[in-house]
């Protein structure tokens, strides 16, 4: 009776995971228009993983039938999720980029912290998001610009609407886009093995804050990336997940997610300065004409997002 009495309870706890699975499976495919979808859509994979959960629970309850409808669930999870966690095949044979990415929260964070990680890693591009005067200052004072001699900044007095890019190469060409509320910008850098790159950093407003202008924006970057020829790299925080298909748009081109190409899959960036996260990837690095051979993501004491780092090898 009380086997009975505990399967029972197992088949009601998988078949609840077994759902909100398909929950996350349906928010990742579709193309929400609607605040309260897209905000839920943000944690789709987390949702997803009840397939596993429920599998084994309905394995655990012996309901055969509902473990197949179960492995069905997982199946569909894992097409969507598996081929970012497989590594590109191709490989490039031109010269080696490093480029970090970084929201530096009002800028917040530490400068010296910033200035230290491109300096261990021997970064070659840095874009900034929420940069301010007074933290171009700091940057400055840590010893950035010594680094990265060459520079494009659209800071905000205060906020998080001013945003930069930082290079070890000459820039030139630099552009602020229209169309969006905070700086979104680009620059062409020269460097001097693969000649003129574009280097772009994007900062669309949260979509909590503004769910139409960011989905204005997010279709701005979508416009202006499919307009830009190889070679070009972007870091951004697009506030939009993997699960959203505002970003997974943004790769219908010549331009792939970084972390796609090494099989790293997401990366966990939001929020940094809470124990319990960070649980969403909002901070991404594309690159178009080249391959990422290695990502990962950097602490940064003072911001609320994990950096960016990946190791580029650019086409010929």
């Amino acid at each position: 009776m009380m086997r009975k009495r505990v399967e029972r309870a197992l088949l009601v706890l998988g078949w609840g995971a077994v759902v909100a699975a398909v929950a996350g499976i349906v928010l990742h495919v579709v193309d929400w228009r609607q605040k309260s979808m897209v905000l839920l859509a943000s944690g789709a994979m987390w949702l997803m993983l009840g397939a596993v959960v429920g599998l084994v629970l309905l394995l655990l309850a012996r309901g055969w039938r509902s473990s197949g409808a179960a492995v069905l669930v997982l199946a569909g999870a894992a097409w969507l999720v598996v081929p970012s966690y497989i590594p590109e095949a191709r490989a490039a044979d031109g010269p080696e980029l490093v480029v970090m990415q970084s929201n530096i929260l009002f800028g917040k964070a530490d400068p010296v912290a910033v200035v230290g990680a491109v300096r261990e890693n021997d970064v070659d591009v840095l874009t900034v998001e929420e940069l301010t005067v007074d933290s171009i200052t700091g940057l400055r004072g840590a010893g950035l610009e010594e680094r990265l001699p060459y520079f494009y900044l659209e800071p905000a007095q205060s906020g998080g609407g001013g945003t930069g890019i930082y290079s070890r190469y000459p820039l030139r060409d630099t552009k602020k886009y229209d169309g969006f509320i905070m700086s979104n910008i680009s620059a062409t850098m020269q460097h001097p093995q693969r000649g003129p790159m574009s280097v772009f950093a994007f900062h669309p407003i949260p979509p909590n804050l503004d769910f139409g202008a960011w989905s204005a924006e997010m279709r701005r970057v979508d416009e202006i990336l499919a307009a830009t020829s190889a070679p070009a790299i972007v870091g951004a925080d697009f506030n939009a997940t993997h699960d959203h298909s505002a970003y997974r748009g943004l790769l219908d081109g010549a331009f792939a997610s970084a972390a796609d190409q090494t099989g790293d899959g997401v990366l966990l960036t939001y929020p940094a300065d809470r124990r319990w996260g960070p649980v969403i990837g909002i901070d991404h690095i594309l690159v178009a004409g080249g391959v990422a051979e290695q990502i990962r993501t950097l602490t940064i004491p003072g911001s609320d997002h994990r950096a960016v780092l990946a190791t580029i090898r650019m086409d010929l």
